[in-house]
């Protein structure tokens, strides 16, 4: 993946994705430990996808939608409604509760300013799913040293205007390499992973691959913690897997635990 060069001057950035229930209300602590992040200098971007909600909209259209190695493949009847849910009705709705907790916040997706310029992943196998191959980092610099939070709906566009769904951990990930971020936030219904019931603040992939050969990582959690590591792997110094409150499991690299 390539990027616009960024004329800026390199500041903290931090990435969180938010996704799956979650983005059906989000609490009052959420907001207090989101202020508490840019006090501490932290310049955020928000990423969402929007699954429940596409999958109503789909359910109301008698449209049955099925998923291929955790991508749900996306018809041409079904692009228009993912796009118009993501963009027309989640992301406006996000953007309005930051405002209500006086965070300023700009809702954006793939096709402003070029944001998320892709191409196909795959026709044969999931028809408008893409994959990004550039992210507009001045646009994104800019909004984030005026103070503003870009709010980034998992939507991409060709260069000839098509839309295309994007898987939301994909999007999240992708932004941040792009942006150079210290850490992306992976924000679920749970407080990171648990082990034999017990929470793990810090974690390394060696671990997580011991876990889960050992059973104790399983289920939902398995494509979560895979998620991460494909973060870390593609050079992201730290992902945390958080719940609403924004605490959880921190995953760092092998190289910083050395």
């Amino acid at each position: 993946m390539t990027t616009f060069k960024s004329t800026h001057h390199t500041a903290r950035k931090m990435v969180i994705k938010l996704g799956g229930s979650t983005l059906e209300g989000l609490n009052e602590t959420f907001f207090r430990n989101f202020k508490a992040l840019q006090d501490q200098g932290f310049q955020l971007i928000i990423t969402h996808g929007g699954g429940p909600a596409i999958n109503r909209e789909l359910a109301a259209a008698g449209i049955v939608s099925q998923t291929v190695n955790g991508l749900r493949v996306t018809s041409e009847e079904m692009i228009g409604i993912v796009q118009s849910t993501l963009i027309g009705k989640v992301n406006p709705s996000l953007v309005h509760e930051l405002h209500s907790a006086n965070i300023s916040a700009i809702g954006l997706n793939g096709f402003d300013g070029g944001l998320l310029e892709c191409e196909f992943l795959d026709y044969e196998n999931y028809a408008y799913v893409g994959e990004v191959k550039r992210v507009n980092i001045n646009m994104l610099n800019s909004l984030t040293e005026a103070g503003i939070v870009p709010v980034i709906a998992c939507i991409g566009a060709t260069k000839d205007g098509q839309a295309l769904n994007i898987n939301g951990d994909t999007v999240a990930s992708e932004i941040a390499l792009a942006v150079e971020a210290e850490c992306l936030l992976l924000v679920t219904d749970v407080a990171g992973i648990r082990i034999q019931d017990e929470y793990q603040t810090e974690v390394t992939p060696r671990l997580i691959e011991q876990w889960i050969e050992e059973g104790h990582i399983y289920g939902g959690m398995i494509p979560k913690v895979q998620g991460a590591l494909n973060c870390l792997k593609a050079g992201i110094p730290s992902v945390q897997i958080v719940n609403e409150a924004l605490t959880g499991t921190t995953i760092l690299s092998e190289e910083l635990v050395k």
